[in-house]
């Protein structure tokens, strides 16, 4: 389904935030590896979260859910056998489970999103799996992807950093449960590391020990582990949040957004940053964040990799700002689910934005007297960039139409829901 923007010069209201979807597949994920009974309050409905609730299971794990909590009897370090594996359109769920099924005899991950998954590199994972001593079977690095392994050795492993930091995640998770030590040592540069230590934080929270150098590019794992059976609850969603805020702040707005943590280790939490810098009216007490906004906006300098599923929603907001705006050190949003540099800045051209490219930076020229919109958008079925399509559609001109936007719901299915309540109009179209 398509979803028609209108100019909206008014956002008032307030909502609470989704919870964090990153937390949610990994604290699913820690749970099915448990042996006994975990309880997670409060997890994630998006298409991704609901993939690794799906795989986890296929692969042995028993899920029973309400809508406060999930209960989860883990397999263990015994996943089932099981020939296939879908995932979706979700890539931290693939590559996580990829570093899991070395513990099956074979599994073959299928390819149903061949325009956008399907196109996503996991050479360096493939590498890696291999030193563990494990056969991967693969398209030139990509899906399918069948994994031949059950006796998995520990060992010195090492990974590249520098596409995605899901290979180093899916190592840290597999390896405690090998009967060796492992030693992992990360090549050439880390992307995100603000996201591995969300993985180590809920590791850590799972029972497991894990030594990590201060830099993330050493890790010492004793093997052997089990993972213990615990409950966890999981915090609100900054990445999510971040359109949400970027859109009171290019609006006249009053709006407030409940449980997003003051301490969270989110690295999208610098969104809350990154607008009061661009001297967005905004406080932040207590889990609530409330934005005041004039639509008056002043460019910045920023280093997105510590907030890379924010960035464009940055981007969408310093559209709006007096003066030039640059955002560096942001290469890894080329391998997302689709390249959300070069893709996302033709689409924003479109709609008459003043932007450019270069390998790993986003440079805009700021109009703050609105960009003139009236155009069809194509979001490369990419959840990221069809919200922050709409953070630029509120203030267009006239209105944009939003391909397939149908495809937010891989985080946040209630996006146009929860903008509709705060006096957005948006209307869905087929």
């Amino acid at each position: 389904m398509d979803v028609i923007v209108r100019p909206t010069p008014e956002l008032k209201g307030e909502i609470g935030a989704l919870s964090s979807k990153n937390y949610t597949t990994r604290y699913l994920l820690v749970a099915a590896l448990a042996e006994g009974e975990s309880t997670i309050y409060y997890p994630a409905h998006s298409e991704d979260s609901d993939a690794m609730r799906r795989c986890i299971q296929d692969l042995g794990a028993t899920l029973v859910e309400d809508d406060e909590k999930a209960v989860i009897t883990g397999f263990g370090r015994s996943p089932k056998n099981v020939k296939e594996l879908n995932v979706g359109n979700a890539g931290a769920v693939l590559r996580f489970l990829m570093g899991i099924t070395v513990l099956s005899k074979e599994v073959t991950f299928v390819n149903t999103y061949p325009d956008s998954l399907g196109k996503r590199p996991h050479d360096d994972l493939i590498d890696a799996l291999g030193q563990l001593g494990v056969e991967v079977d693969h398209n030139n690095g990509r899906l399918p992807i069948t994994i031949r392994g059950g006796q998995p050795k520990g060992g010195n492993i090492s990974v590249s950093g520098s596409v995605s930091s899901q290979y180093l995640s899916a190592l840290l998770f597999v390896t405690p449960l090998l009967a060796e030590d492992s030693e992992i040592t990360v090549t050439g540069d880390l992307k995100s590391k603000v996201v591995i230590g969300q993985t180590l934080e809920v590791l850590e929270q799972a029972g497991i020990v894990i030594h990590a150098t201060d830099d993330y590019m050493h890790f010492r794992v004793p093997g052997g582990q089990s993972y213990q059976a615990k409950t966890y609850t999981v915090q609100g969603d900054y990445p999510g949040s971040a359109a949400v805020l970027a859109a009171a702040a290019v609006t006249q707005s009053d709006v407030t957004i409940r449980n997003l943590s003051e301490d969270s280790k989110q690295g999208e939490r610098a969104i809350i940053d990154v607008l009061k810098m661009m001297q967005t009216p905004l406080t932040h007490e207590n889990g609530d964040v409330r934005v005041q906004g004039n639509g008056k906006l002043q460019a910045l300098e920023f280093d997105g990799d510590t907030a890379t599923d924010a960035v464009l929603a940055m981007v969408a907001a310093a559209v709006f700002a007096e003066g030039t705006s640059r955002f560096y050190n942001v290469e890894n949003l080329r391998y997302k689910e689709c390249d959300r540099i070069t893709d996302y800045l033709n689409e924003l051209r479109k709609a008459g934005a003043n932007v450019e490219e270069k390998q790993a930076e986003i440079i805009v020229h700021g109009r703050p007297e609105g960009v003139e919109g009236g155009v069809e958008i194509n979001a490369h079925y990419d959840h990221r960039v069809i919200m922050a399509l709409t953070v630029v559609g509120l203030r267009s001109e006239k209105p944009l139409l939003i391909k397939d936007a149908h495809h937010v719901a891989k985080s946040y299915p209630q996006y146009f829901d929860h903008l509709k309540a705060l006096g957005a109009d948006v209307e869905w179209v087929k």
